[in-house]
């Protein structure tokens, strides 16, 4: 198993954006919240997470494809390799999620970016968000147009569960690390 600094080291070496490295992190968080609620390793979710866009900045054109190559450097071990790669299926890659793990990962990955748009339009950003509140802007398909919602809805039928069920798993996941993404609330000093 490597561990989240090797991952960290890994990442920032391939990886200069912020915003990617608050998605990694976002993504980290909720697959970290999936691991406790099914009774999985958080650490080895989390850094499956954090690591799934690892070939995303400098070699976008072989997303998913590169990452093999990269994770190897850290001896990622293949179950993990596998994971990051199959984040991309249907759309980069023809290598299926299979595990529960790869389902969601596939899933959150694009439902963190509806969150955090969602959360930058608001004044209190991540604190007291809802599913209700993501729901909305889900519908308004001119909102966060990047968003695949499709690629969301197919994951969470792959999963067999509601979409409100993985929502709140990502809201709850992603509040935890939200003063960290800048998606808390600044107090104001009294």
């Amino acid at each position: 198993m490597i561990t989240r600094d090797e991952a960290l080291g890994l990442f920032r070496k391939y990886n200069k954006s912020e915003s990617l490295y608050h998605h990694a992190l976002s993504v980290e968080a909720v697959m970290r919240e999936a691991a406790e609620k099914y009774g999985e390793d958080p650490e080895y979710w989390g850094i499956v997470g954090f690591l799934h866009d690892i070939d995303w900045e400098m070699f976008p054109e072989e997303h998913c494809k590169k990452a093999p190559e990269l994770l190897k450097e850290i001896n990622t071990p293949d179950d993990m390799i596998h994971a990051v790669v199959c984040h991309g299926y249907g759309l980069v890659t023809d290598v299926k999620p299979e595990r529960k793990m790869e389902m969601i990962l596939f899933t959150v990955d694009e439902l963190t970016g509806l969150i955090t748009a969602t959360a930058l339009m608001r004044p209190e950003k991540m604190k007291g968000i809802s599913v209700k509140s993501i729901k909305k802007k889900w519908k308004d398909k001119s909102f966060a147009a990047g968003v695949n919602r499709d690629v969301i809805q197919q994951g969470a039928d792959m999963l067999g569960i509601e979409l409100s069920e993985i929502i709140q798993m990502a809201i709850d996941g992603m509040t935890k690390v939200a003063p960290e993404l800048g998606l808390w609330p600044v107090e104001e000093n009294a």
